[in-house]
């Protein structure tokens, strides 16, 4: 059950809409549900001898206004207030409704029940699915009634409602989405033969335009490169203080583009949020934390999406400690995610488009990290952009699966990370992104992972009889599936690889599973694929050579000779130790 409420002035004007056909004829049999006093007239039900509807209607808006000319008050005194319940809802009956109405005036201090001075409303209904509470804001004292925080009232009271009717209960906000495009708006979109609004199109293009952007000036760029009007409000010293963007060919009936301000697509997408955000995680001043991002023959759309799969794995990991300040890391997945959608593939870039709109509203909570440092993964989307567009096929196609893979990963975190606070939006947003990264991810790696089940099942009989002991012996029996057989076919054919490259597979393998949790994989052969190929430097597909270890990972093992004696391997430089915050949790 979704309130909606909006101040006016003109009761009159409000009722005739009210009572009349609705813009394009949705209005059907308007009738009062409820009043004040429960003897109201009733335009739409008028059962008088000669019923004159335009009467009848402007007695009740005399009724209603009585009280305002007493007081002869200028201000703005009506609130109207559209209560509407789910599609998947049962139709309520008018004395439900009228339930539903008493409770919302009594709710946010309207009309207080047992309050002979309160404020005169009614209910109309003109749909099964909604009513429009009016009401006019002088009490019988002819006092405005205290009306603070009306709308989180109103929200929380049908949040009661709801369990009580049994009715589809809603998820509670906290005051940070974004604005909802107006019933004006949506109208015009249809007419104009637009897929949403303006307001919808520009505050994702203006959050795809801030990924991984390294300056304001970059920003602006990127907002007029995406073909959109950016308009600059300066400062007498010429500084910038505010944007407001529009779309080419959206007028007003003024022929006047229809310009939007960042704070009313989105609060975090005022210019001083940006500004903010801009100079938390400069991209162009942080170093690389993997500077060995692949082959030199691999693109750089592979290469890019491998170093941002790494700072995935470690973003992940912040989000599943009891840390405030991982807040931070949400808005930088958001671009991340951003960075992906606009560089993927044309097969996943719907369902990866839907997962960046889903996780905006995760990334937006009452939290402020303290330090929100975001260097490192606003760097790895601005090295997916700047990579330009990857392909569907051979390693671009391959480590796009690889990301994506972790992104579901890193989504199921950021939900469990709201869930643990209590926002309830935003932890189902993170869920639904997961939902979308999965059927994104199911598109991207069929090609790879089948071409690798297909090099597991070419292994002699032996070989691959081994690494499936191996995998046994290192996995829990619950993380295989009852077709595990098969889908070992791919980590079997992975593990041999790390082994032909120089690599011990029992000790990478469980350097991988170590890396973060496996609770919330889909398929946990799968994630531990990706995550082998990428910690040993492999192809995403095994029609290439896999690449020789190089010293100082830590993972080599010794290897025959032309004698067939083993020889050591040479001495292996101890990494530099990890920020204790980034290391990946030891079981």
């Amino acid at each position: 059950m979704v309130p909606k409420i909006r101040r006016g002035s003109r009761t009159h004007g409000l009722l005739v809409y009210l009572y009349g056909p609705g813009k394009r004829d949705e209005h059907t049999d308007p009738h009062l549900v409820g009043s004040w006093d429960g003897f109201a007239p009733d335009p739409g039900r008028d059962t008088s001898p000669d019923p004159d509807p335009k009467v009848t209607l402007a007695r009740l808006a005399g009724a209603l206004d009585l009280r305002v000319k007493q007081a002869g008050t200028k201000a703005e005194h009506v609130w109207h207030c559209s209560v509407r319940t789910d599609p998947g809802d049962r139709t309520l009956t008018d004395e439900e409704w009228n339930t539903v109405a008493r409770r919302l005036v009594h709710a946010v201090n309207l009309a207080p029940e047992g309050d002979p001075d309160g404020c005169r409303w009614v209910a109309v209904r003109h749909a099964e699915d909604h009513i429009h509470i009016l009401a006019t804001m002088v009490r019988g004292d002819l006092r405005r009634p205290s009306m603070n925080y009306d709308f989180k009232k109103a929200q929380a009271e049908c949040r009661r409602i709801e369990q009580e009717m049994e009715l589809r209960q809603l998820k509670p906000g906290d005051g940070t989405g974004a604005k909802t495009p107006t019933s004006a708006e949506r109208f015009k979109a249809e007419r104009t033969g637009r897929p949403e609004t303006p307001r919808e199109t520009l505050r994702e293009a203006v959050r795809q335009a801030v990924a991984g952007a390294a300056s304001e000036a970059e920003f602006f760029t990127r907002l007029r490169e995406a073909g959109l009007r950016v308009k600059l409000r300066h400062a007498p010293s010429g500084d910038v203080l505010g944007y407001t963007v529009a779309l080419p060919g959206d007028r007003n009936r003024d022929r006047e583009p229809v310009w939007f301000a960042g704070s009313t697509l989105a609060p975090d997408l005022s210019y001083p949020k940006i500004q903010r955000r801009l100079a938390d995680g400069t991209a162009d001043a942080v170093t690389m934390p993997e500077a060995d991002t692949g082959r030199s023959d691999w693109s750089p759309p592979a290469r890019g999406r491998r170093t941002a799969t790494g700072i995935a794995e470690r973003a992940a990991i912040r989000l599943d400690s009891d840390d405030d300040d991982a807040a931070a890391q949400l808005v930088g997945v958001g671009e991340l995610l951003d960075a992906v959608a606009q560089t993927s593939p044309a097969a996943t870039r719907a369902e990866l488009g839907a997962a960046a709109r889903s996780f905006e509203r995760a990334t937006r909570s009452h939290v402020r990290a303290e330090r929100a440092d975001t260097r490192a993964i606003r760097s790895a989307a601005r090295g997916i952009i700047q990579a330009g567009s990857a392909l569907g096929r051979g390693e671009d196609g391959g480590t796009t699966a690889m990301l994506v893979s972790t992104l579901v990963l890193v989504a199921l975190a950021a939900a469990r990370w709201h869930s643990a606070r209590g926002h309830a939006q935003q932890a189902e947003a993170s869920r639904q992104t997961a939902e979308h990264l999965r059927a994104a991810y199911r598109q991207a790696a069929a090609a790879p992972m089948q071409a690798l089940r297909d090099h597991g099942r070419a292994l002699p009989e032996a070989e691959r009889r081994t690494y499936e002991t191996t995998i046994r012996a290192a996995l829990p029996e619950s993380s295989l599936r009852a077709d595990a057989e098969t889908n070992t076919d791919a980590l079997a054919a992975t593990l041999a690889q790390a082994e032909q490259a120089g690599h011990d597979p029992r000790a990478l393998l469980q350097e991988a599973i170590e890396m973060r949790e496996l609770d919330t994989a889909e398929d946990v052969n799968d994630v531990l694929v990706w995550r082998l190929r990428r910690l040993a430097q492999l192809p995403t597909h095994p029609g290439e050579a896999a690449r020789p270890p190089q010293a100082g990972t830590g993972r080599t093992k010794p290897t025959p000779n032309r004698t067939g004696t083993r020889t050591a391997p040479p001495a292996a430089t101890r990494p530099a130790a990890l920020d204790p915050r980034n290391r990946p949790p030891r079981r």
